[in-house]
This record gives structure tokens, C-alpha cells and sequence, in this order.
């Protein structure tokens, strides 16, 4: 990974690709390069980095010297042919795509985490590869307001965890003089300074040891007026008394040391979770949904532990969401475990409790307690000796457990799928291995359904696996074929239901009738009817209890077959509800992003929807919900739900407008036209025809876009509708070649529009045309007018389109100070709203006016740029583009269709 490209900013800022570093420019360009860095593949905005560079007073031309900046930046990517990297423009401000562990700073961080969980020799190992990334002070060479103090932060922590790690390794007289050097320039810093008094005692160099401390004590007080910490006054009494190494209590062998364990199953992956129980203490939870492996884990980790635990293993099942066993009982268990004779066992709780405390206090003991309830549960169960252990698997995360006892907590994961596939081959014994990867797949990786269906492989007959297989891939059958003597998938999740708070339990019924990938608190009160707060707290219940999982902020998704439990449950529970959210939310969204014609109005719909401040905030929403979106169209085609279908289609149209892209665009007017077509209503297939109409026209697909428009104008039922028709006809017809109908076409509807939305389209469309026939300055004309319109209404997306094509006319008509200044105004308006199309619209024609001057570099960057972004959004720029860039002795741009 470090062969390609490098990005340092622990040390001086600089680029590098292989070894070789790559001059960027100055301090303000490295600055900007950081504060990209710091936050890979996120939008930082322009505001942003403005007061970040400047300390809150910035220049007059702060923004053109950023943009100046990223421009530089962008080219000494694309010089030192480091693809690894990318600047985009995205509003609002600008993102830099790259994988985080080429930026050092990341990588400190994520080989940190890493070392959290890793065995000592290797996290001594990941610690010190962390800890060579550091070249110097963070952030050299760029200017002073520039500032990430949590990379100090980060310096220290990696350097006390490298420390300690490599103290526990015995490394003691290795670390003397480089502790030795930090303790003389920063006394105060309580944890080196006890580092380095254990490396000198260990060393042999007590009295060394002492004065160290005696240092530190003293600047302690005569600089701050402050006795040293707790801590390091504890470690300064062990050195003093002689006695700094852990004391181990002795065994008494006369005891009898308990072996509760159950016999282990055979695991299969889970190295790193192994690795993190092999680290916990004094207290650790594992947790996660049914049948994901905990028992199987800490009961087979317990089993590897015992040596460590020369006083015994206790076990208890306290099955929490079944029949929770008294804590009474588990104590009198416990008790007859440690050799307590049974008649010498008290009756009453409190004083069993007080018995089994005084009988592990002093004992290296570990208590494995599986399947709890609460926190509540498991306090009393925990053994009190500071060398003891507790390790409880729970459905539920028990964060009092954090609070009361430091418990660490641990979820865990499904199984990655080669991990997978070799459990499924030891439970199946080898058999019908051609099968193994598809079943793992089906199984959603869960270890409890790939153990279920191994037993299915390892017994049946050869004639009844493809049946079986067969059963899995079906979502009405899965959860059947995963059943075994009532203790499948669906009774551990059945046992998880019933143990939820009834309205939590009332919430993960409403949710399965959602056929999303990921709820959110406003589609959830819809389908609950209950306010958005109360359901944002009912989908947190239900993730604490492993039934969902916040992905993100307040995005819950599900396991695949615990998505087809809550379907069941969900029964013939409508969907209704999520569709009428969905069709007042993307209508509030859409008139953030574009002006609307249509007549379709959802304000008076009474469910609670986002609050969508602008188009930013309309374009993010549409963004991240539009997967969902398609789902509720799709379950509600298939419920019949006819009518409700195309008025959502309708309202969603607009965003793939916005954001045009083919296949996405195309799957949602099929939905919306198929149920236009279905229920029967003239203005239901008006409006789809529409939509359709406007999809064709984006991809210059004429002669598909005229039948359409064609069609709709025969069925308008009134004038403005009849309008709308006879713009868009005109449109189609000018795609077709027929320019002079589209003109005439054009200006009858602009004279029919009766509102400023209709004839602002109107006449931008037919200045289109008449530039297309030559007739440029009749075309500026028409666009003014539009141009006028767009303004006063404020919408963006056609202020955008008038420039460019005023642009466009300009350089028709020879005027190419004009044209390059509408082009320029173009491509920064639709790159700070992320218009795609319209940027590269723009780009063409600034690559146009650029080889026109003789600015072949620059006509080559404008119109590689205007290629690039077409391939985001449709299988193949326009001919215009590609004559170009054959011209210009381009490459063809490879098709990307990324989202938004």
C-alpha cells in the first residue's frame, strides 16, 4: 500500500508517491491539503476552510485563491499519475476520495485501534509501525490557524500504549533513555513518568526509580501547587516498599477448584474477538442477536483460559429471555461448585451472597454467566477479587454493566463468508461442498442457521439437497428450512421478541411491514402512529437488543433473516402508512430542489416529515432514502396500491431531474407508468407521460421523447396541463432535428402559459431551438426573458441551464468574452449545487472557447472533465462530446454511473 501514494501530515505536510515526495506548492495549499486529509471522503465546506486558513479573517479573494488552491492540488494529482486520489467538488465545498489509510494519520488511528484488541506481541508490533509514522510536529509547513489538536492527542496515546506494551515485554533498559528525555522536557507528564520509573526499577535502578519520582513531585508543586496523582503516588509506595512486582496469591490446593464449563463447539473465524476476551478485564460483554455465536464463543475461549484461572471456572445459564433464574439459585450453584456442602448452604440470598464473596475474594476465579437480562441479573454474580474474571453474553448490550463496573462490551458480527463456508464444512461433515458458499449466503452468515443447515447437508440424501437449497432461496420458505425441533432461527428470535417492552415490540412489528434496507424515526411513527421522538426511542431499544443495528445516525437496518421474521409478524399489516410518508417527505424535498408544474400537493397529509431547510438539505435526503423509496414503490405496486404508486413516482421524479441517471430513472417511471396504466386515470398517465417525456429529453432520446409528448398532449384535460405538453413536445421535437416546428411550437406555449413557471420553460426551450437553427441572437433573446424569470423565482437548476445556454449562443454568434463568462458563472453554480449534466454542459463549451484561443491543455482539461462527468450519470457522453474529444485526441471517459 505505502509503494503508491502517501500523505503525511505527522510531520511536515507533503504528498508522496512511493518514496518520492511531490512539491505542492505553499503553505496554503498544504493547508488545504491537511484539512482535506483530516476528514478523507467527507464534504468540507468551503466556509470552512476559509476560517480554517485565515483564523476567521480571511482576504477578499479568499474564495478564488481556495479555488485557485484545489485547482493545483488537482493538478499535481493527476502530474504525479497517483489515481489512489481525487478532489470533488460537492456542496458545498469540496471532498477528497481517497483510501484513509494512505492519509498517516488514519492509518495511526486504525493500527491504534487495531492494537486495542491484539495479543501483546503483536500489539507491541501494530503499536510501534503506528508509532514510525510520526516524522516530526504534526502539521509542519502549513499556516498557524491551521490547528488538529487531537493529533498532540493522538502522538501521546500511541506513545504511552507503544510503551507499556513494550514495558509488559520486558523491554525495560531499552526504554530508559528515550523515557528519560521526554520526563526532563515535560515533567508533568504523569504517565511517562511512571513508565520510566518502572523500566529503571525493572532495570535494577531503584534509587534511580525514586529520584525520578522525587523530580517530578517537585515540579509538581513548585510550578502548579499540586501533589502528584493517585496513581503514580501508589506505584512511587511499591517501588519504595520494594515490592513493584504483582503479587500472586498462593493456591490452597485443598480447596476444590470448580470446572462448570459446558463442552465447547467448534468455532470457526472469530480470532479477533478471541483476542479481545483474551485482553478483558475485570468485566466483559458479548453481545448480539440470536444465534450470532456468543455462547459458542466465550464457552470455547473459556475452555482455552482455564490455566489462566488456577482457582476455578464458574458457569451458569441464566437464560434472561426465557425463564431468568433467580440469583439465589445461581448462588447456591455456585456455592456447591467451591466445595460448600449442601446442607451448609444458607437459605436466605443475602447471606449466600455474603459467602460466595468471601469464598472468591481472594482467588483467581473466572465467572462465565451466558444469556442475561440486565445488568441487575449479573451485579450480584460477579466475583470480587481484583485477579478475577467475568465474561456474560446477553441479546441485550447492559450498559449499566459500564457504568457500575467498567465492563467492556463487545457486539458481535456475522461471520465473514469463507468463515462461514469452513463451519458449514465441519458440521456437514464435507458434504455436497458445491452447495456450501450459496447455503452461507442464505444463511445471512449467522452461525446458528449455517449449524442448522449443516445438519441438514450432513443427513439428508443426496436427492433431497437441491429441495433443501431450494426451500433457503425462497423468502416465504427460508425461515422454515431453518427450523430444527423447535429450536431454529425463528424460536431464538421468538424468545428475543417476547423479551422486548411491549411497545418496543409493538414498534419491530410496525417496522416488518417495511420492505427498505434501513428505517428512521419518520417512517417508523408513520407505520406506529406514534410521534417521531417516541419512535426514535423504540428503534434505539430495539437495537440495544440486537433486532436492529444504527448503522449511522438514526439509520437502523436489519439482518436479513430477522428481516423476514419481522415480515412475518408484520403479517398483512398496509403499507399505506410508509407510502404516504414517503410522497409528503419527497414532496417537500422537490420543492426545495426545482420549481414544480404539476398539481400534486401533499402538505395537508398528516405525518410528520423532515425539516428540509434548502436544496442541500433536500438533495441529501432524496440521497439517502431514495434505495428505500424504490423498495415502498415496489411493495406497493405489488399490493395494488395503484394510485398511491404514481404520485409517488411523480414526486421522485424530480430528484432523478436533478440528478439524472438512466437505469435508476428508468426503473422508477416504468413503476409510476405501469400504475397509472393500472388504475385507469387520464391524469395519472398524463403526468407519468410526462415524466417519461423528460427522461428521454435528458438522454437526447427524440424520436422516444416525441411519441410520449405526443400522447400526453392528447390527453391534457386543461390548459396548463395542455401547456406542459406542448413544452415538452416542443422540446422533443427540436431533439428530433425539426427546429423550426419546435419554435413555433414553443412560442404557442409560451403564450398560452399562464404562469411564470410555464413560460420561464418555455422560452428557455425555445431559445434552445432557435440556436439550434442558427438564429442566435433571437435565442439570447428568449433566454434573457427566461433568464429573468429563473431569478426572480430563485431556482437554481434553470438559472444553470439559462446560463449555458446563453453561453452556448454567444459563442454562435462570435461574442466569446460573453460566452466564456456566462460558461464560467455555468460550471461554478452547477458545481457548487452538484449539477452534473449542466457542469459539463459548461465545461464544453469553456473547452470550445479554450481551443478556439489555442489553449489545446486547456481545451483537453475542459472537455476531459466534461466527458468524466457525463459517464457519472449515463453509459455514454453525447456525440458533441466524444467529436470533441476525438479532435482533441482524447481517451474514451469510462462509464462510472456513480449516485448523486
Amino acid at each position: 500500500m505505502l509503494k503508491g501514494l502517501r500523505i503525511q501530515l505527522l510531520g511536515p505536510v507533503q504528498l508522496c508517491a512511493g518514496d518520492r515526495p511531490v512539491p505542492i506548492g505553499g503553505p496554503g495549499v498544504r493547508g488545504l491539503l491537511a484539512l482535506l486529509a483530516l476528514q478523507p471522503n467527507r464534504i468540507v465546506a468551503l466556509d470552512d476552510l476559509i476560517d480554517a486558513l485565515w483564523n476567521h479573517d480571511p482576504p477578499p479573494t479568499a474564495r478564488t485563491i481556495v479555488h485557485g488552491n484545489v485547482s493545483q492540488l488537482r493538478r499535481v494529482l493527476r502530474s504525479a499519475g497517483t489515481p489512489e486520489a481525487r478532489i470533488d467538488t460537492a456542496a458545498p465545498g469540496y471532498r477528497l476520495t481517497v483510501d484513509p489509510m494512505l492519509v498517516d494519520v488514519h492509518r495511526a488511528r486504525a493500527l491504534f485501534e487495531r492494537a486495542e484488541a491484539a495479543p501483546l506481541v503483536e500489539r507491541a508490533s501494530l503499536l510501534r509501525e503506528a508509532w514510525a509514522l510520526w516524522q516530526g510536529p504534526e502539521l509542519g509547513g502549513v499556516p498557524e490557524s491551521v490547528r488538529a489538536p487531537e493529533l498532540a492527542d493522538l502522538r501521546i496515546a500511541v506513545h504511552g500504549a507503544r510503551v507499556d506494551a513494550d514495558l509488559a515485554l520486558g523491554r525495560h533498559e531499552e526504554l530508559i533513555a528515550e523515557l528519560t528525555t521526554i520526563v526532563r522536557a515535560e515533567p508533568r507528564r504523569e504517565r511517562t513518568v511512571g513508565q520510566l520509573m518502572r523500566a529503571l526499577y525493572h532495570s535494577g535502578r531503584r534509587a534511580d526509580a525514586l529520584e525520578v519520582y522525587r523530580e517530578a513531585a517537585r515540579a509538581a508543586s513548585e510550578k502548579l501547587g499540586l501533589d502528584l496523582g493517585p496513581d503514580l503516588r501508589a506505584l512511587h509506595a511499591h517501588v519504595l516498599n520494594d515490592d513493584l512486582a504483582p503479587v500472586v496469591s498462593g493456591i490452597d490446593v485443598s480447596r476444590v477448584v470448580p470446572r462448570q464449563l459446558p463442552p465447547a463447539v467448534p468455532l470457526a473465524g472469530r480470532s479477533a474477538d478471541l483476542a479481545w476476551l483474551d485482553e478483558v478485564a475485570p468485566v466483559g460483554v458479548i453481545t448480539g442477536p440470536p444465534g450470532i455465536g456468543k455462547s459458542a464463543l466465550v464457552v470455547s475461549w473459556a475452555h482455552g483460559a482455564v490455566p489462566r484461572f488456577p482457582d476455578g471456572v464458574l458457569f451458569a445459564a441464566l437464560r434472561g429471555f426465557e425463564a431468568p433464574v433467580p440469583v439465589a439459585e445461581v448462588l447456591a450453584q455456585f456455592l456447591l461448585g467451591l466445595g460448600v456442602p449442601a446442607d451448609e448452604v444458607p437459605e436466605p440470598e443475602g447471606e449466600r451472597l455474603a459467602l460466595y464473596r468471601s469464598l472468591t475474594g481472594g482467588r483467581r476465579i473466572l465467572v462465565v454467566l451466558d444469556d442475561a437480562r440486565s445488568a441487575d441479573q449479573v451485579r450480584p454474580l460477579l466475583p470480587p477479587g481484583p485477579d478475577s474474571v467475568a465474561v456474560v453474553t446477553s441479546r441485550a448490550r447492559l450498559d449499566g454493566l459500564t457504568v457500575s463496573h467498567g465492563a467492556r462490551v463487545r457486539a458481535l458480527e456475522p461471520l465473514a463468508r469463507r468463515d462461514s463456508v469452513r463451519l458449514l464444512a465441519d458440521v456437514a461433515g464435507g458434504a455436497f461442498e458445491e452447495y456450501h458458499s450459496q447455503v452461507a449466503g442464505l444463511c445471512g452468515d449467522l452461525p446458528l442457521a449455517l449449524r442448522i443447515a449443516g445438519a441438514r447437508l450432513a443427513a439428508g440424501p443426496a436427492w433431497t439437497v437441491p429441495d433443501f437449497v431450494a426451500e433457503l432461496a425462497s423468502e416465504r420458505t427460508r425461515l422454515a428450512a431453518l427450523d430444527v425441533d423447535d429450536a431454529g432461527v425463528r424460536a431464538a428470535l421468538d424468545v428475543s421478541v417476547r423479551g422486548l417492552p411491549a411497545e418496543a415490540g409493538a414498534m419491530f412489528r410496525a417496522v416488518g411491514a417495511f420492505p427498505g434496507p434501513a428505517v428512521g424515526p419518520f417512517v417508523a411513527a408513520a407505520l406506529g402512529g406514534v410521534p417521531v421522538v417516541e419512535a426514535r426511542r423504540r428503534l434505539r431499544v430495539l437495537a440495544a437488543h440486537h433486532l436492529l443495528t444504527e448503522s449511522a445516525p438514526e439509520v437502523f437496518t436489519r439482518h436479513e433473516l430477522v428481516r423476514l421474521y419481522a415480515r412475518e409478524l408484520a403479517g398483512s399489516s398496509s403499507l399505506r402508512p410508509a407510502v404516504r410518508y414517503y410522497q409528503a417527505a419527497a414532496d417537500v424535498a422537490r420543492r426545495r430542489l426545482l420549481r414544480i408544474v404539476d398539481p400534486l400537493d401533499f402538505s395537508s397529509v398528516e405525518v410528520p416529515v423532515p425539516a428540509l431547510s434548502g436544496f442541500d438539505d433536500a438533495l441529501a435526503w432524496f440521497v439517502a432514502e431514495w434505495p428505500n423509496l424504490l423498495a415502498v414503490l415496489e411493495g406497493a405496486a405489488a399490493a395494488g396500491l395503484h394510485d398511491d404508486v404514481w404520485r409517488l413516482a411523480r414526486v421522485a421524479h424530480t430528484y432523478r431531474v436533478v440528478r439524472p441517471r438512466w437505469d435508476e430513472w428508468q426503473r422508477l417511471v416504468a413503476l409510476g407508468l405501469a400504475a397509472a396504466e393500472a388504475c385507469g386515470d387520464a391524469r395519472a398517465r398524463f403526468w407519468m407521460l410526462i415524466s417519461r417525456c423528460a427522461m428521454f429529453l435528458t438522454f437526447d432520446l427524440g424520436a422516444d421523447a416525441l411519441a410520449d409528448a405526443s400522447a400526453a398532449l392528447a390527453i391534457a384535460a386543461d390548459e396548463g396541463s395542455r401547456t406542459c405538453a406542448m413544452i415538452h413536445l416542443g422540446c422533443a421535437l427540436n431533439s428530433c432535428g425539426r427546429h423550426d416546428e419546435a419554435v413555433e411550437c414553443l412560442m404557442r406555449a409560451a403564450s398560452a402559459a399562464g404562469t411564470d413557471e410555464l413560460r420561464g420553460q418555455a422560452l428557455a426551450n425555445c431559445a434552445e431551438a432557435e440556436k439550434a437553427r442558427g438564429r442566435y441572437a433571437e435565442a439570447i433573446a428568449h433566454q434573457l426573458s427566461s433568464l429573468e424569470i429563473d431569478r426572480r423565482l430563485g431556482d437554481d437548476s434553470y438559472v444553470v441551464v439559462s446560463l449555458n445556454n446563453l453561453a452556448e449562443s454567444y459563442l454562435g454568434l462570435g461574442d466569446d468574452g460573453a460566452a466564456w463568462k456566462h460558461a464560467s458563472a455555468a460550471v461554478e453554480l452547477a458545481s457548487l449545487r452538484g449539477f452534473l449534466l449542466q457542469e459539463a454542459v459548461g465545461r464544453l463549451t469553456l473547452g470550445r472557447l479554450s481551443r478556439r484561443d489555442g489553449d489545446l491543455a486547456g481545451a483537453r482539461l475542459q472537455v476531459g472533465l466534461a466527458a468524466e462527468l457525463h459517464s457519472r450519470v449515463s453509459p455514454r457522453p453525447p456525440a458533441e462530446v466524444l467529436t470533441e474529444m476525438a479532435e482533441l485526441g482524447l481517451p474514451a471517459a469510462p462509464a462510472r454511473g456513480d449516485e448523486g
